[in-house]
This record gives C-alpha cells, structure tokens and sequence, in this order.
C-alpha cells in the first residue's frame, strides 16, 4: 500500500513538474552531448552510436527509468548528421514520454584548432498515459474523469551553438522551442495542465594534460527554466592512460555522483555512473540511489583516418 501511495505521488509530481523542469535528466551528459546540443552532431569526426540507460531512485516501485539512443556521423567537412531518440517513463510505464529528432550541424573553423558548429534539430514527442498501469486503480473513483492519452503526437525542433578546441569546449542550445501543451482539454480547470517550456542547457569544460599518461578534465553544465531553480552540475574527471577516467560531480542540492569509464578497445567505451540523493528524499529506505550506463561505438570515417581518445 505505501508503494503504491508513492507511485501516485511522484505521478502528480512529475504531471505538476511539467510545467517547470521536464527535459531528462542525466548525470553523463558529459557523453549524450547530442542529446541536448544538436550542434555537437559529427564534432567527433568519426560514426558514433551511443546508447544510456537510467534508473533513477532504485528501490522505490514506479520511479523514473531513461533510455536514449544516438548516433550521428560528418557527412563532409562541415556538415554532420545524427537521429536522438530518447524514452522517459514513470510509474511502470504509466507515464511514459518519447522524443525522436533529426539532427543538423554546420560547423566553421576559425583557426587551426577551434571550431564553432551550429546545429538544429526537428522531430517530435508521442505521449503515453495509462492511469491502468497504477496498482489498485479504480476508474469509477476517479474524480476528475482524467481518461488516457494514447500516443499523443506534438511536433517540435530545437537548435545550439557548441565551440571547441583540442582542449576546451562550450555549449548553448535549447533543445524544445515549443511550449507544448498536452492535456486537459475537459473544461473542468486546469489542474492536470501538462505544459511544456524551453529549456536552456550550457555547457562547458576544459582539458588539463597534468603528464602524457594522466589528463583532467573540470566541466559543468547549467540548465534553466521558466518557473525552477536553475540546476547546476559540476564534475571533475580524471583519464588515465587514454582508457581509464574516473570522477566525481555534485548536482547542485540535489546528488553526489561517482563516474567510472573504460575505453574497452580502440571503438567501445563503457561508462558508469551512480547519483546518492542530498535531499530527503535521499536518506528514506526505499531509495538506494540512481544508476547509470552508457556505451560508445565509433567506427572511422574518411573525415577521420584514425579514433583518437576524446575526453568530450
């Protein structure tokens, strides 16, 4: 019974949370950079395929689980290509919200190691809610006659503008231009509003080569919306030998994450991530922290003759 009354609750929090801070969540964004900046779209110079699962808040029946899939490519060399899909659900699939892009970059030199690319992306969001899925649901006692939404299509595109060197790199894009509203169209108020806003991500973060074997790597990202705190996430990862990095970030009044990679050969990495909550809800039994893993395929290009390690 307390399972189920939290499942409810994050429910209403997530549907109330819609109309401030909606967009994902990742704590290796440092590696699903296209993700949330389409300009980032072939800035490796090699066919990259990545794929992230999340699952957040272990332990407690019906929290969030995320699944995203990229791949993107230069197709010459200025242009790059990608697809992002990514798959966010609640409630054992109660709530459960995909978006699937194309993306564009275009990117300019502007001087023998600096690049600036700027990048667009268009694709859409289907939405799915089964109020069914919730354990001991009872359709005749629900007030508020709220009925599910089955594959609700909304439309939308998103842009960024991302710089970089061989040592550093900065970001700016709002991935969802479009203040989406999804339900409640009753008449009976707008309580179940789900409305999305423009959420806006920097990033950026800088590579120190302290001797040829070990390099470190500071970085942060800031994400902003309309009616929520802005949220910043500082980490520090250190690469050793090319293959090994290891890390810490801090998620501003929110986690403490360790990070873990291995570059498993010359084209796959693997990467690790586990988030501990600092506030409350953190310390509750039924909260084991999140997880995180992440796999990298890269395969070389005629852009490229030969995968070099890059910490971003």
């Amino acid at each position: 019974m307390k399972k189920n009354i939290i499942t409810i609750v994050l429910l209403i929090v997530s549907f109330w949370g819609l109309k401030a801070q909606q967009d994902a969540q990742y704590t290796q964004y440092m590696y699903n950079t296209v993700a949330v900046n389409p300009a980032y779209a072939g800035s490796r110079g090699v066919l990259s395929i990545g794929a992230l699962y999340r699952s957040q808040w272990i332990g407690l029946d019906g929290a969030p689980t995320t699944q995203t899939f990229n791949i993107h490519t230069p197709v010459s060399e200025r242009v790059g290509l990608g697809l992002s899909i990514v798959n966010d659900e609640i409630g054992n699939g109660t709530n459960q919200d995909t978006y699937f892009d194309a993306v564009f970059s275009y990117t300019v030199p502007i001087s023998e190691s600096a690049k600036l690319s700027f990048g667009a992306k268009a694709g859409g969001h289907l939405l799915n809610i089964d109020f069914n899925k919730l354990q001991n649901f009872n359709p005749a006692a629900d007030a508020a006659g709220q009925s599910n939404i089955d594959r609700k299509f909304s439309p939308n595109f998103g842009a960024g503008v991302y710089y970089h060197t061989e040592t550093f790199y900065a970001g700016l894009s709002v991935p969802n231009f479009l203040q989406t509203e999804h339900f409640d169209d009753s008449g009976q108020g707008t309580s179940f509003l789900a409305q999305e806003r423009m959420n806006w991500y920097l990033i950026s973060g800088y590579v120190f080569e302290l001797n040829p074997d070990l390099k470190l790597k500071p970085a942060v990202l800031l994400k902003a919306v309309e009616g929520a705190p802005i949220q910043a996430d500082i980490s520090a990862t250190a690469l050793f030998n090319d293959k090994f990095s290891l890390g810490a970030a801090y998620r501003w009044d929110a986690a403490l994450s360790a990070l873990f990679g291995f570059q498993i050969n010359e084209k796959l990495m693997l990467g690790l991530a586990y988030d501990r909550e600092t506030t409350e809800l953190g310390n509750t039994s039924f909260n084991d922290g999140s997880f995180e893993v992440f796999l990298r395929y890269e395969l070389l290009t005629k852009y490229k003759k030969v995968i070099t390690p890059r910490f971003f």
